[in-house]
């Protein structure tokens, strides 16, 4: 007997440890990690940080020195030709007139010939070039504006991927929470049905031994299967919770996964609203976006402005030549060194208007963040209302769960003493049930807010965004 004990408790040991083998235990901690690792929009982000990255090295790469290296090979197939005088009569007449003038022989202007022009050559059929530019900009606005704009779009980049996982972060949080409360309520139901088959075996002995009526018995057994499916549809309830949250943080639906954690009240003392709405204009993540969009904005509009500014840049130049019609090439070099500048004088107001749309840009964005100041503003008063409300509420409740709990313990009591009955016993359940649902429900309803507002005030967990931001 001993060893059949031993034998059967093993069994169960393994069963258990299977069984929690098979799940996949998570914290809060692990799903904000899980979640911030998986999550495509966080993914996106980085990505756009890493290309904001690169954008600055490209910006830098204007202001240095630039070096190019060109080669030309030619062959003419058919020479190129120009008019020119003919080299022949001009000769002929040049030797007549030396001739003429030096008496060598008498004077006869017969001798001279019109000089006409003719289609001459004077390319080679091969004709190569290389040559080595270095130029290096002095001056040019547009570049070193350029590099300050890449630089704040760099910064814009990163403070929307600390929004994002900010946002991601609450996202775990209210839906974490939101698998806690199923399952708690799942337990109150759930030990609210097992309160219901307790009473219903007391009612059974004592019907047994003739001090019930057989009426109580039913309404005893009617109270256990009225309570059974609200179990069952709480059960769904939680199974459908725990599917959004491997939803959300990316994990096969297949897999088995379950929540560690309790949904606990920490009373605490709120700050002054005046003070959290001025946390919030200085700390919110969407604002500092906001903000640097405008930085961007602005130097956009410098950029634009620079085109009525001149570009100054020194340059040196070496070439190595060569040409011959049989490959006897002839070669030579030459080296030149100096600077250039340009600037441009009219454009048919192109640059005029692209300063004026560019400006406008700025202004939208500062009526946007005009618009999300008086918004969050208003976010941080509405949830600060709902802290308070729900602080009272769960002082209240919780009162109320001790009232409801003690009210049964009565009930119990006095339908064994025979002076009350199943009803009493069946409304004390009840009103215990929806007390400790209601208390579990408030408590969640102030966690809920309160993640909500530390969001609003940007007081996400500098260790999330320290550990995915791409430098």
């Amino acid at each position: 007997m001993k060893n059949k004990m031993i034998f059967q408790f093993i069994i169960s040991f393994l069963l258990v440890t299977s069984s929690f083998s098979q799940n996949r235990i998570l914290n809060l901690d692990d799903a904000i990690n899980i979640a911030l690792e998986n999550n495509r929009d966080i993914k996106l982000a980085r990505m756009t940080v890493e290309k904001a990255s690169a954008a600055v090295d490209e910006a830098f790469g204007y202001a240095l020195p630039s070096l190019d290296l060109n080669g030309t090979f030619t062959h003419f197939l058919r020479k190129p030709k120009m008019p020119f005088p003919d080299f022949g009569a001009l000769l002929r007449n040049a030797t007549y007139s030396i001739l003429f003038d030096e008496n060598v022989i008498p004077r006869d202007n017969n001798k001279f010939v019109p000089v006409e022009t003719q289609l001459q050559s004077f390319a080679q059929s091969n004709n190569y070039e290389t040559q080595l530019l270095l130029t290096q900009t002095l001056f040019s606005s547009t570049v070193f504006r350029g590099i300050g704009a890449s630089r704040i779009y760099y910064n814009l980049s990163k403070a929307e991927l600390n929004n994002t996982i900010s946002k991601t972060v609450l996202s775990v949080q209210t839906t974490f929470y939101g698998v806690l409360l199923a399952k708690q309520i799942y337990e109150i139901t759930n030990a609210s049905f097992l309160n219901a088959q307790d009473n219903l075996r007391n009612v059974k002995a004592l019907y047994e031994q003739g001090l019930v009526s057989e009426f109580d018995m039913l309404q005893a057994e009617v109270q256990v299967e009225n309570i059974r499916p609200m179990v069952l549809q709480m059960e769904n309830t939680l199974r459908t919770a725990k599917d959004g949250l491997k939803v959300l943080l990316g994990i096969p639906q297949e897999e088995s996964i379950d929540i560690f954690g309790e949904i606990v009240y920490t009373p605490e003392e709120l700050p002054d609203e005046s003070d959290l709405i001025s946390e919030a204009l200085q700390s919110n993540f969407g604002l500092k976006s906001l903000d640097l969009k405008k930085q961007v904005d602005e130097a956009f509009i410098q950029i634009d402005v620079s085109e009525y500014w001149p570009n100054i840049a020194a340059f040196g130049s070496y070439s190595y030549a060569g040409s011959s019609d049989k490959w006897n090439f002839q070669n030579y070099s030459s080296l030149t060194v100096g600077l250039s500048f340009s600037i441009n004088l009219w454009k048919g107001n192109r640059t005029k208007n692209r300063v004026e749309q560019s400006t406008i840009t700025y202004r939208q964005t500062e009526e946007q963040m005009n618009l999300y100041k008086d918004f969050i503003v208003t976010q941080v008063r509405s949830k600060y209302s709902e802290l308070k409300r729900v602080q009272a509420l769960v002082d209240a409740q919780s009162k109320n769960v001790k009232v409801a709990e003690r009210a049964y313990e009565i009930a119990k009591v006095r339908y064994k003493e025979g002076t009350g009955s199943q009803l009493e016993i069946q409304n004390a359940d009840i009103a215990l049930k929806q007390a400790r649902t209601n208390y579990i429900q408030s408590v969640h309803s102030y966690l809920v807010t309160k993640f909500e507002l530390d969001q609003i005030l940007g007081r996400t967990n500098q260790e999330y965004l320290l550990k995915y931001e791409t430098e």
